[in-house]
């Protein structure tokens, strides 16, 4: 969402009484005052809203931003060049939205990997720098360090200007929904997850995280509307981990939620795999875009490295609110090695700077992304992939 306000002056003449005159002087036609008045701007007709899959930051991506900082002769960690290839098309959106998978720790650490993750704080610096303005932090992590992880994530991103939805400090902003103004149009965020790995909600603070429940999540979309909103994004961490297609509870919640009429568009996060987008009732799902950045090392599937950051074109309706009109979808691929980056796989399939392998390699993943993206039909409802 671009930050950088348009002010318009109202430019006024003056006409100054001489000083021994006790009335001002008549106004002969050559001294008629002008007066510039502005027209307000009309509000927005369409927004556009990129979204991305999970921050997914294992120990060694960790040690490639703690090398990335040190080469840049800083300490600490710096995941700015980890995320340099989606800079443009983030930053370009009027609207971006990232999914925090894992608590943030001290900047000190410790930092840990699965199970409990806790992970560099630098996080949510890089986010911000590739343009992001908001963070689903719901997740099966949200409670991997408990309330102290959920304050300090939540602190990090107040610190580099990001707005959040999930997790929460006191009752009050559980229950306060995330509202953004883009463009002058107000955008509800709402963040939900299937489970917190069997972590129990800590005593006092049903509220810390939110889990999924399809009537909790209608009460906050209407309290985002009453806050004003005209568009409810919900961000679902749900689904089976590793699978490609949704799972029933996934694709009977979407259908159940959008038919509200205050939930708009639901973007989908944790089985590590990128999954189909589907066109329900006239509104979209997209079940899960992947990660956005990881480092499995353990054996699990190539597939983990493939992601989605896709575009949703919101287009105001003649008769009131808003739908989609329009969805790209940018293939994206986490490289391990030689340094650990992600790959905009649409310009890398054409660089010439490239040796041929390496640039069909990028275009049969890219290729590969493309048919998940579409087994339930979303081309045929009009998604497309894009060259950006």
């Amino acid at each position: 969402m671009r930050r950088t306000p348009v002010v318009a002056a109202l430019l006024t003449a003056v006409l100054a009484a001489g000083c021994d005159s006790p009335e001002p002087p008549p106004v002969t036609a050559k001294q008629t005052p002008s007066t510039t008045v502005t027209t307000p701007a009309a509000p927005p007709t369409t927004i556009t809203v990129a979204a991305a899959g999970d921050l997914l930051v294992h120990p060694p991506l960790t040690g490639q931003a703690a090398a990335d900082a040190r080469q840049a002769g800083r300490e600490g960690h710096d995941f700015t060049r980890v995320l340099a290839a989606v800079r443009a098309r983030v930053s370009a959106a009027d609207l971006a939205i990232c999914h925090m998978e894992t608590p943030l720790a001290e900047p000190a650490g410790p930092f840990t990997g699965w199970p409990a993750f806790s992970v560099p704080p630098q996080l949510a610096d890089a986010a911000a720098w590739a343009g992001f303005d908001t963070c689903s932090t719901a997740s099966n992590h949200s409670l991997d360090t408990g309330v102290e992880g959920i304050a300090r994530t939540l602190d990090n991103l107040d610190r580099v200007g990001l707005r959040h939805a999930g997790t929460a400090r006191t009752r009050e902003e559980a229950m306060r929904p995330t509202v953004l103004d883009v463009k002058g149009v107000k955008v509800g965020h709402l963040s939900y997850s299937l489970s917190f790995n069997d972590i129990p909600l800590p005593d006092g603070r049903p509220w810390a995280a939110n889990l999924i429940d399809a009537d909790a999540i209608r009460a906050e979309a209407r309290r985002a509307r009453a806050a004003g909103a005209e568009i409810v994004i919900l961000s679902m961490h749900w689904g089976t981990e590793y699978q490609h297609e949704p799972n029933a509870d996934q694709v009977d919640l979407a259908q159940e939620l959008l038919a509200s009429p205050d939930i708009d568009l639901i973007i989908g996060h944790h089985v590590h795999v990128v999954q189909p987008f589907e066109k329900v009732g006239g509104k979209w799902v997209a079940y899960g875009m992947g990660n956005l950045t990881a480092r499995f090392d353990d054996g699990s599937p190539e597939e983990t490295q493939d992601a989605v950051v896709p575009e949703f074109t919101f287009t105001r309706k003649p008769a009131g609110g808003w739908a989609v009109s329009a969805v790209t979808v940018m293939p994206t691929w986490m490289e391990y090695r030689p340094l650990a980056r992600v790959v905009d796989l649409t310009t890398a399939a054409v660089d010439p700077a490239l040796p041929t392998w390496r640039r069909a390699q990028y275009a049969g993943i890219a290729r590969r992304i493309a048919g998940y993206v579409d087994m339930r039909g979303a081309v045929a409802a009009g998604l497309r992939t894009t060259p950006h």
